[in-house]
């Protein structure tokens, strides 16, 4: 029996995975497809002389709080370009274990000075617990120009604290030689959709379906007037590979079947 598929290339819109049991590999070997992975967006540093713009003195904070591991990176290479000395005293406060770990690229861990949640979250109790334990310190929260995070836990509690936007999020651009050949192309968050219309100005969607995860990428495929066809997390998919195995799934089906 030959199964003809009518999706051949699929385009993942996030970094290879550096695990070769990734859900993805078992899918393109289930589904004989490609799967090419080429990120739509990446992160960019600000420069010491555009971070001295917002005149924000890293020297007059006490606390620093991190959501993100690139924040830990982009906090301490901006501290190292400008000559910041980082005090021993200094105390950090991650919303999550993994984060806080991460901090021993850069300093020596000690529980008396770093604090985190279980949740990943800015409104996890033992953090939120921690925070206002400790209300009385200068809090800096590095971000990116297009944070995810709520802040309004932060203000509910009057936990004093000033963003420093160290990083953002910029378009990965295609060169003209690239070829944009995809049949499923999957978005991870709503940067990804803005730099496909940037790349891709006069994209027509036509038979290219695409995917994405979560409510805020979602609208931003459909504000952009083009349509959904994978969709995650839901009830009957909780992950991405699970939604795309899914659609494969259904697409197989609707596919003609030969004798040999």
């Amino acid at each position: 029996m030959i199964r003809k598929v009518r999706i051949k290339k699929i385009l993942v819109s996030q970094p290879k995975p550096s695990s070769e049991k990734s859900p993805y590999f078992d899918i393109a070997e289930k589904y004989g497809v490609e799967m090419v992975f080429r990120p739509f967006i990446k992160v960019e540093g600000l420069t010491s002389k555009e971070f001295r713009q917002a005149k924000i003195s890293i020297s007059d904070f006490t606390a620093v709080i991190f959501t993100a591991k690139t924040a830990i990176d982009h906090f301490f290479r901006l501290c190292e370009e400008m000559r910041v000395n980082i005090p021993d005293t200094m105390k950090y406060f991650c919303t999550s274990e993994t984060i806080a770990l991460y901090l021993q690229k850069y300093i020596i861990y000690r529980k008396r000075k770093i604090f985190f949640g279980t949740s990943g979250k800015l409104d996890d109790p033992d953090l939120l617990k921690a925070l206002n334990k400790h209300s009385k310190e200068n809090f800096l929260f590095p971000i990116s120009d297009v944070h995810k995070d709520n802040l309004s836990v932060l203000d509910a509690n009057n936990i004093p604290y000033t963003k420093a936007i160290m990083y953002r999020t910029v378009s990965n651009d295609f060169t003209p030689d690239e070829p944009f050949d995809y049949d499923v192309l999957l978005f991870f968050s709503p940067a990804g959709i803005d730099s496909l219309l940037k790349n891709f100005p006069d994209f027509k969607q036509g038979d290219v379906a695409i995917g994405c995860l979560g409510a805020a990428t979602a609208k931003a495929v459909t504000d952009a007037g083009l349509r959904l066809d994978i969709q995650a997390p839901s009830a009957k998919a909780p992950s991405m590979t699970a939604a795309l195995d899914m659609f494969l799934k259904e697409n197989m089906s609707d596919s003609e079947v030969e004798s040999e």
